[in-house]
């Protein structure tokens, strides 16, 4: 597949950051999209207009109504409870979103008989404190977070369905996407909550010592490289991220520099489930897609802050 100009495409979760973000570049790439959402953590912003939207939670029986209705050839399945936190406070709420609401989506998409699946799932949750970073997909994923179980459980799913209906799938395991649009107020997204607390002299608070690391991958680089897996007739698991790791006191730092915020951090406990360190390898990536980062990390921040500024004006 080279082509998406007229395909009829799904995107659950489509008015979220990274859901909101895919359903633009499909249009730009002239597909035919419609979003299933119930904007529980999602922004009616973020709807394109050139996309039909179905006001819908992914657990509900009806969306087998939109399936039968616009028949997709291709779902991204973005949709999910995206809080691992939470997901340690109540691991039955994150299995009836992300579990019992994905198998409903796979289930439709055996029965409409949907041509490729891509599914949204995490890089910085599967392989827990992983012995080789950056960590390759072939390295056992072993999730600490509930939020990480019901991922992989649901990436074994994908397995499932493949082998028994024949079902192409390419899962995306993201790394910490961040960029313009994400939402500053939820509980992840470090460099979104950072940004709007320094642009508003709010306090900013690090969990813990803010030595743990993570992998960070602006979302310009996050979408070329899920419309480059969209293309390319592959099933399996791929790494979306930079390959490096930074630490929470990097990413402030490098805020600080760059809006000259002159506001000092606030330590807390270090939550329940949070891991130590995590980059992942993009080797595959590089290889089986022909992808790789554009943005360094210092070019993403200073957009992200730029349209943070713009939005406040």
């Amino acid at each position: 597949m080279t082509s998406l100009t007229n395909k009829k495409i799904l995107v659950t979760g489509g008015t979220g950051f990274i859901g909101g973000h895919l359903v633009d570049k499909l249009i730009k790439e002239g597909a035919r999209v419609f979003i299933i959402d119930n904007l529980s953590s999602g922004r009616k912003e973020n709807i394109n207009p050139k996309a039909k939207f179905y006001k819908y939670d992914i657990r509900n029986p009806k969306v087998s109504h939109i399936f039968k209705k616009e028949k997709p050839e291709i779902v991204f399945h973005f949709a999910a409870h995206i809080e691992a936190r939470e997901s340690v406070k109540d691991p039955i709420h994150d299995a009836q979103i992300n579990i019992l609401g994905s198998l409903n989506i796979l289930e439709n998409c055996r029965k409409f008989k949907v041509k490729k699946i891509i599914f949204a799932s995490s890089g910085g949750e599967s392989y827990d404190d992983a012995k080789i970073i950056p960590t390759p997909e072939s390295y056992p994923a072993s999730p600490r977070s509930p939020y990480g179980v019901a991922k992989l459980a649901v990436e074994k799913y994908l397995d499932s369905y493949f082998k028994m209906y024949g079902i192409p799938f390419t899962v995306l395991r993201y790394g910490n996407v961040y960029g313009p649009r994400q939402n500053p107020f939820g509980g992840s997204g470090v460099v979104a909550i950072f940004t709007y607390k320094i642009l508003n002299a709010k306090e900013c608070v690090i969990h813990g010592s803010g030595k743990q690391t993570k992998d960070y991958i602006f979302i310009e680089d996050a979408m070329k490289a899920t419309l480059a897996a969209c293309k390319k007739n592959i099933t399996g698991r791929l790494n979306i991220a930079s390959g490096k790791e930074t630490s929470v006191l990097e990413i402030f730092g490098k805020l600080k520099k760059i809006t000259g915020f002159k506001g000092k951090i606030k330590h807390i406990l270090l939550p329940t489930g949070v891991l130590k360190r995590g980059a992942l390898s993009i080797k595959k990536a590089k290889k089986v897609i022909g992808w790789q980062p554009q943005y360094n990390l210092e070019e993403g921040l200073k957009k992200t802050v730029s349209w943070f500024k713009n939005r406040k004006s």
